[in-house]
């Protein structure tokens, strides 16, 4: 049995500081074009100097169906990661070929993609999947053959507790602990005097999608005793007191909606009504899910001191016709942030994470978001093993992830990374975020770069 520490110290050292200042001037990005057949789209290459077999990456991705508005993104962070390396002259002075098939968000199609690209050659390297729901299944495909397999986005616990060796997440931690941050914000503005210690919440309602991410993500904040699926032998975490019981908040309301599935939202908005809960905590599996939550809670007139989503950071969001400025006051967690210029490399050469927004804006005519941003470090971190390493042999990729150190970490654009022998992240925090009059703000850890949390939200 696994007990999650309880201190704030030791859940992570506050590695994120953010600023305002630094950078450096951005690369000119060539755009690649991209053939497509069928359901695979595979980059075309444009290189500088590059010759040979290109260095072929593959990755799944749920480009329709429930998981798409994140997915097509996380292909976007790729394609741009990819595309700027062959601008820059390759891998190992080869082309680099990104190839990208779409699982239609089902389970089964992608754990048969991933078979492919090992078992027929068709791949060098992996890049992993969008949700924990596919990374579950798909990781264990890499792992049955001894292949490196960087996530980008699966942080459920069940995917990290069952002794795997070639996984290697590339966020903050696992969904039990996310809970973490709107609390521990909760507190630091209490005690700063921000929030009067009569306003501060005593009741909170747990709502979310029947989906491993959200589970987890309530499953922390409640304080169960979880049960990991598919672990042998079967892990079990226990999670008390929970992240709401250690501020002395009472979970009021605890309820579960089917993914997909589910079109009663009036009445599960009533039920956190009628409950009277100061604050709510929503996870969804989708943007999609996060718009019918809020326009359920407009069309009722429910007014939460504090509503914390797990979808809601991406414009998609903001910009719904049924949000605009009811995003206002709404948190979120993630994993970067504008305003976090970390020191990173590209093509062996500095690359901050000013010069990444730079660039994606001169591809997309838009800043990027976290689901943009996070795809691009995996495709760095898998760059800087490559050339680490001399080459795609598996063992040897491996090595270099499991070998990272603080001093000799991997470098992205969402920070420094080394792992533990799970795979997770050592150190790292994840950035609470406020839509704030139309942007999304950084509040918590409140260090230099930060904005005051606005509280409570902001009425409809």
């Amino acid at each position: 049995m696994q007990h999650f520490s309880r201190s704030w110290a030791r859940l992570a050292a506050l590695v994120m500081v953010l600023v305002a200042c630094g950078g450096g001037g951005s690369a000119t990005t060539t755009t690649a074009g991209t053939t497509t057949t069928g359901a695979t789209t595979t980059a075309a290459t444009d290189t500088t100097g590059a010759g040979g077999e290109p260095i072929r990456i593959a990755t799944s991705l749920p480009l329709t169906g429930e998981f798409s508005v994140p997915a097509i993104k996380h292909r976007d962070g790729f394609q741009l990661c990819v595309n700027l390396i062959n601008d820059r002259g390759g891998m190992l002075d080869r082309p680099v070929e990104l190839i990208v098939e779409d699982s239609r968000s089902d389970e089964t199609t992608a754990i048969n993609q991933y078979e492919r690209f090992i078992t027929t050659g068709a791949a060098d390297v992996l890049f992993g999947t969008f949700s924990s729901a596919l990374t579950f299944g798909t990781s264990a495909v890499a792992e049955q053959n001894d292949w490196v397999y960087p996530v980008p986005s699966g942080g459920a616990g069940r995917i990290w507790e069952r002794g795997f060796q070639n996984l290697f997440y590339f966020q903050q931690g696992t969904a039990e602990v996310i809970g973490a941050s709107p609390i521990r914000a909760l507190e630091h503005y209490r005690d700063t005097g921000l929030i009067p210690e009569a306003d501060f919440p005593q009741t909170a309602a747990l709502i979310n999608a029947d989906d491993f991410f959200a589970i987890a993500i309530a499953a922390g904040l409640a304080g169960d005793m979880v049960e990991l699926p598919g672990t042998d032998p079967l892990v079990t975490l226990d999670l008390s007191p929970g992240w709401l019981a250690e501020a002395d908040i009472e979970p009021v309301v605890q309820q579960s909606w089917p993914t997909g599935e589910f079109g009663d939202w009036i009445n599960l908005a009533n039920t956190v009504q009628a409950a009277d809960a100061d604050i709510v905590f929503v996870g969804t599996a989708s943007v999609e899910e996060a718009v019918e939550v809020v326009t359920a809670f407009q069309t009722i007139g429910y007014q939460p001191k504090l509503l914390y989503m797990s979808q809601g950071a991406q414009s998609e969001f903001r910009d719904d016709p049924n949000i605009g400025d009811a995003a206002n006051g709404i948190i979120i967690h993630t994993s970067w942030h504008a305003a976090a210029n970390f020191e990173s490399t590209l093509a062996g050469e500095p690359y901050g994470n000013f010069d990444f927004i730079a660039d994606f804006e001169a591809v997309h005519g838009r800043p990027p978001d976290e689901d943009e941003a996070i795809p691009f470090a995996v495709c760095q971190g898998m760059e800087q093993a490559i050339l680490a390493t001399g080459g795609t042999d598996q063992a040897a990729l491996r090595e270099f992830f499991a070998t990272r150190t603080a001093d000799d970490p991997v470098q992205t654009v969402l920070g420094e990374f080394r792992w533990n022998e799970k795979g997770l992240p050592i150190e790292r925090s994840h950035i609470l975020v406020q839509w704030q009059d139309g942007e999304l703000q950084a509040i918590f850890p409140a260090v230099e770069g930060t904005v005051d949390m606005i509280y409570p939200k902001p009425e409809w």
